[in-house]
């Protein structure tokens, strides 16, 4: 494999591991096949693993009297909030997670309006807020998002520079039912576990060492 993975290179590695797919013209479906089977295995990654890589943070307004805001492009699962309140909206206060119910029942009538203490998944797309804004509040939104898929005009991302291994063995794995290689499942299943859980582990150690108290002499 490459030093420096790219959607090209990656193509290339996966043909020659399934020996399949060489070309357009001796293998068209295989051929035509892997770039999805790339997509498929990004996701699964993107479900699998919440790693620092993954992370994303943004800043926007949230709109006086308005309690239901979009979610960014790509986003997988909220990890925190805040809102910037005070003289200059300097100071960070937390936005705590309820459940859609609770929210709807602590803040009943959507028209009155007040600094927001909660937030809930509305659907898919979109947070509601409770209490409705009262103001233009800024708010930084941490979050777990799904990398930009790889395809020709995005030929790098996140996993292909940090992750080449793992995106390798989750695209393998993704392969082996559509050639019907069951028998190399349990091969690609180990290899991307072992590489899935080296990522956690580094990640991990990042949590442990940024949480430790040191003593310096």
């Amino acid at each position: 494999m490459p030093a420096a993975m790219t959607f090209t290179t990656l193509q290339d590695d996966v043909r020659s591991y399934l020996e399949r797919g060489g070309s357009a013209s001796t293998d068209p479906l295989v051929f035509a096949q892997i770039p999805n089977l790339i997509n498929l295995a990004e996701r699964r990654i993107s479900r699998d693993l919440k790693i620092q890589g993954f992370q994303v943070a943004v800043v926007t307004t949230m709109q006086a009297g308005v309690a239901v805001i979009a979610k960014p492009d790509r986003w997988r699962e909220t990890i925190s909030m805040n809102i910037g309140t005070g003289t200059g909206n300097n100071t960070r206060v937390q936005i705590f997670p309820r459940a859609y119910e609770y929210c709807r029942q602590y803040w009943p009538n959507e028209t009155e309006v007040q600094q927001p203490v909660f937030y809930a998944d509305y659907n898919y797309s979109n947070w509601l807020f409770v209490p409705t804004p009262d103001a233009n509040y800024p708010i930084e939104i941490l979050y777990y998002e799904l990398p930009a898929l790889l395809d020709e005009a995005n030929q790098t991302n996140w996993l292909t520079e940090f992750a080449p291994n793992l995106l390798l063995y989750a695209t393998l794995l993704e392969a082996t039912p559509y050639l019907k290689n069951d028998e190399r499942i349990p091969v690609w299943q180990t290899m991307y576990a072992q590489a899935a859980q080296a990522l956690n582990g580094e990640d991990l150690k990042k949590i442990l060492d940024r949480g430790a108290v040191r003593n310096e002499a």
